[in-house]
């Protein structure tokens, strides 16, 4: 018996290569093993709705066509289910097919579907929202939310953003208290409290947050463990080292860095945004976050 198979494309993605996605379904996905079905997305959210309806008909393996956030509206309707989650990446930075080590080339992409292998990994919460791959706040949260507000997407106009805005940009006093109810190996740490003036705080299930800027280093989506990233306030003309670091896998080697595995988490705020896995929201002041062991199945290189 052949494999159900859903689509979902979102038609405005980040990178524009959504838009032959579907006669390349047609021409790479394999007949024998697939029976096949495209569903578009029409607005926000509408992805988690959709993935959600395709758990309930029965198709083993639902895909995200489009970048994080269409990685993240389609993975929240998966969690916990029989589904199977597999990523087409058509994104502005694909920070979870990154991490997950899936080809930015479509046809790589479908082959990896193709072959079937599957995985599950870890997913976590902020507020009850879940997250598949990174959430934060800070510079990182500021820039996704002025991100959003252009009409041309693109790695290039990202850039752009940070560089324009990191002169201006004012660190936020936090206070963070990390819960550990089941203590991590080798650590005597239960309950640690920070006090601190923070650039960016970032929580990680994943190592990046897209086109290989790497938040978190050592982070692993299925040790049922999450990557609490502080960057403290630096001087200014620290950025370009603090920015070089991102793209060469070394920002722990930072004295302005400090990264702890936790479980779970309370972090205080003074401004009300963050993102969700590259997407801006309004968060409020406090962040609850907790990891989900082993919630959600992947389709894996």
């Amino acid at each position: 018996m052949k494999r159900k198979i859903l689509f979902i494309i979102n038609p405005i993605s980040g990178a524009g290569k959504q838009r032959t996605a579907e006669k390349l379904i047609g021409q790479k996905l394999n007949p024998d093993i697939f029976d096949p079905e495209i569903a578009y997305t029409k607005a926000p959210k509408h992805a988690i709705e959709l993935s959600k309806r395709g758990v309930q008909e029965g198709f083993d393996i639902i895909v995200a066509v489009g970048g994080d956030g269409s990685v993240n509206e389609v993975g929240k309707g998966l969690i916990g289910s029989n589904s199977t989650l597999a990523v087409l990446p058509c994104g502005s930075g694909n920070g979870a097919a990154r991490h997950l080590k899936i080809s930015m080339h479509m046809l790589q992409a479908l082959a990896t579907i193709n072959r079937g292998k599957s995985s599950v990994i870890d997913t976590f919460t902020v507020n009850d929202e879940p997250v598949i791959n990174t959430a934060g706040i800070g510079f990182a949260a500021h820039i996704a939310h002025e991100f959003s507000r252009l009409k041309k997407r693109g790695f290039n106009n990202y850039l752009k953003i940070a560089l324009r805005d990191s002169l201006t940009y004012k660190s936020q006093r936090c206070q963070v208290e990390i819960k550990n109810p089941s203590p991590i190996p080798g650590s005597t740490e239960k309950t640690v409290k920070m006090d601190l003036n923070a650039f960016i705080i970032d929580i990680a299930n994943g190592s990046q947050w897209g086109n290989n800027a790497v938040i978190a280093p050592h982070a692993e989506n299925s040790d049922g463990l999450l990557d609490l990233c502080v960057v403290r306030h630096f001087p200014f003309i620290n950025f370009p080292v603090m920015a070089t670091r991102l793209f060469t896998n070394s920002i722990h080697r930072s004295k302005f860095v400090e990264i702890k595995k936790i479980t779970e988490a309370v972090i205080h705020q003074e401004n009300d945004y963050a993102h969700i896995d590259g997407e801006p929201v309004m968060i409020g002041k406090e962040l609850r976050v907790k990891i989900h062991p082993l919630s959600l199945k992947v389709i894996i290189p």
